[in-house]
């Protein structure tokens, strides 16, 4: 285990902690508004708030870079499908036309932009709500994919320090010491 492999786990898992800490308070911030509208939120969300909160848990345990966090590299490839699965879900919700999509305006932007307050979602339209806050929708979705791979990156960091240091290993147990004495 060398020092290089050690910062790039380090490295890699600020950055999960901070990829998966941005979607879960933009997607947690969505949840409160659909909480003050007494709405119901959509199981995909969800799914993506449970990750993210596994995620900045899982990182955070395995943050110091000592050996039991390089044995974890296949929860780390969990965690990357995991987020890969979510990212295909909420790019799935607006795949019809991104943020011109039906449930980006009927959903997202109608909660997002506050217009459950004045407009009944019966009179809701594209046209009215438009794209407000399609950035924080983009935003959430660049960041699952990034610490998706974040998430690979640590797997594949683990992976190689495991296998690397079980063959060091091999190569001391095949190669017995040869012990001279001296007269």
């Amino acid at each position: 285990m060398g020092v290089g492999s050690q910062v790039a786990s380090f490295c890699l898992r600020i950055g999960e902690v901070i990829c998966a800490a941005i979607v879960a308070g933009i997607l947690g911030y969505y949840l409160h508004l659909l909480d003050d509208a007494n709405a119901h939120a959509n199981g995909r969300i969800i799914y993506t708030q449970v990750i993210a909160g596994i995620s900045i848990l899982a990182a955070l345990v395995f943050m110091p870079p000592l050996k039991y966090s390089f044995w974890a590299f296949p929860l780390d490839f969990a965690l990357f499908i995991c987020w890969i699965v979510s990212f295909g879900l909420l790019v799935d919700l607006t795949s019809s036309g991104g943020c011109h999509s039906r449930w980006y305006w009927t959903s997202w932007g109608y909660y997002w932009g506050g217009w459950y307050r004045t407009i009944p979602i019966t009179n809701a339209n594209q046209t009215i709500i438009g794209t407000v806050n399609c950035s924080t929708w983009r935003t959430s979705n660049a960041f699952i994919f990034i610490g998706a791979f974040l998430w690979l990156g640590s797997g594949l960091c683990g992976l190689y320090v495991c296998t690397r240091d079980r063959h060091v290993h091999r190569e001391k147990v095949s190669r017995p010491e040869v012990r001279t004495t001296e007269a």
